[in-house]
């Protein structure tokens, strides 16, 4: 899913303020505990319903985020709010993004026929780093109409090996050949 332009805003702002700060990794955990949260739907509607007051709402977050930092609290506080509190894991997501590439991490879409065996996904990780020129996380998904072989996609790069797509490319010759 496409993050929104919201959330990409939200997250480039958080990302500044933690790149000066220093604290980069650590927020990476600490949203990712607030977003945790963010995930419960009784909080969610909570957080937003607009009979309950801000400071309430503060209150009682502030009580289930005990040892976290101010500046990733005031990201909660703000998307409060604006009511918008239920966006908060795409932030989280928006912010990662913006971490992992600070850092050189690539991550790449993997499907294969069958569930593949540690050696293989290792093999598939270091090619695909080696093509992409630094660090790959995997994330992988089986489909057997691809038939076997793997495709993979990374960032825009997309490695089609897989059998289903060998035999399209023998038909189109086959039948271009009978003409």
């Amino acid at each position: 899913m496409p993050l929104t332009i919201f959330a990409k805003r939200c997250a480039q702002a958080m990302f500044e303020l933690a790149k000066e700060s220093g604290k980069l990794d650590q927020w990476r955990s600490e949203l990712g505990e607030i977003a945790r949260l963010a995930a419960d739907p009784e909080i969610v509607t909570f957080m937003e319903n607009t009979k309950v007051p801000l400071d309430r709402k503060m209150k009682v977050l502030s009580e289930r985020l005990t040892g976290i930092s101010q500046m990733p609290l005031n990201l909660a506080f703000f998307l409060i709010a604006k009511g918008k509190f239920r966006d908060l894991p795409e932030v989280v997501q928006a912010y990662e993004e913006l971490l992992d590439e600070q850092y050189g991490i690539k991550h790449a879409k993997v499907i294969s026929a069958i569930p593949l065996t540690e050696a293989e996904k290792e093999n598939i990780k270091q090619y695909l780093e080696s093509i992409a020129g630094g660090k790959v996380v995997l994330t992988l998904e089986v489909k057997p109409d691809i038939i076997g072989g793997f495709i993979a996609r990374v960032n825009s790069t997309l490695i089609d090996g897989s059998i289903r797509a060998r035999l399209e490319a023998l038909r189109k010759n086959l039948v271009g050949a009978g003409r």
